[in-house]
């Protein structure tokens, strides 16, 4: 019998590809990072519980364009500073991704908002523009001029967080209690230029980022860096309490209490 593609893989198969994944080289990206404080009350309202507000209320951006062989990729992230017990970190909000395969691998494994989106990163000279778009709506630019070389950082680490469900079938709620995921980065960098410019955040029903306003900003960079990372599940968290931000990883809000099809809101 001929190979039938969608038939279960054998052994050798799959440690062939977890070999391949395991041993890739260094990825390169090249991009715009903006941090900037915004109103601290809005930061607390958007991050789910256990997740508490940082020291400061920050918020970081960042538009990439990934160095893939044969399958160059746009990436961005739009997160606010968090903490969980005595970890600070990211809580992203949304992560734009220009290809369904760099969707499936942090969305389906750590939880991540990724989205499919348009990702922008452009340099003319010492002219830099950067932007993220989603439904034609570009909901953040950053825009400026490299206005000199800043030191190399040290090797950095750094931590996301991320919830990770599963809508249930039924429509009400969850198939399974949620977890936290501490999503481990370990970055280097190899060029660092300093950015004078602004970030333009405009209003979009579908990534309403405008609500978190640049009140000061604190820096923007463009740079090389490369990034692995790890993640963990930490702890299982309350559904209930989850429940009323879940829609903040669908496009539309209801989407979350959608019932099979057959049901009321499914039939249509």
């Amino acid at each position: 019998m001929a190979r039938v593609r969608y038939g279960a893989r054998g052994a050798a198969e799959i440690a062939a590809a977890r070999t391949t994944s395991g041993t890739l080289p260094d990825i390169w990206s090249t991009g715009v990072v903006a941090v900037w404080e915004s109103d601290p009350d809005v930061v607390a309202a958007v991050l789910p519980p256990p997740l508490k507000p940082a020291p400061r209320p920050l918020v970081r951006v960042t538009i990439s364009k990934v160095d893939l062989p044969g399958y160059p990729l746009g990436a961005g992230s739009f997160a606010v500073a968090a903490a969980h017990g005595g970890v600070e970190g990211w809580y992203p909000l949304v992560m734009p991704m220009t290809h369904e395969r760099a969707l499936t691998g942090g969305r389906e494994v750590f939880g991540e908002p990724k989205k499919l989106g348009e990702v922008t990163v452009e340099r003319d000279g010492l002219v830099v523009r950067a932007s993220l778009a989603r439904h034609g709506i570009a909901f953040v630019e950053v825009r400026g001029a490299v206005s000199g070389p800043l030191p190399l950082p040290e090797p950095e680490r750094r931590t996301d967080f991320y919830f990770k469900f599963l809508p249930a079938v039924d429509g009400s709620g969850f198939d399974g209690d949620p977890v936290l995921v501490h999503c481990e980065r370990r970055e280097r960098v190899r060029a660092l230029e300093r950015i004078t410019g602004d970030v333009v955040l405009r209003e979009s029903m579908y990534d309403p980022v405008a609500d978190l306003p640049v009140r000061r900003l604190v820096g923007i960079t463009f740079g090389e860096k490369t990034t692995d990372q790890r993640g963990r599940v930490v702890e299982r968290v309350s559904a209930e309490a989850l429940l009323p931000y879940a829609h903040q990883r669908y496009d539309d809000p209801l989407q979350i209490h959608d019932g099979p099809p057959g049901t009321a809101r499914g039939s249509a």
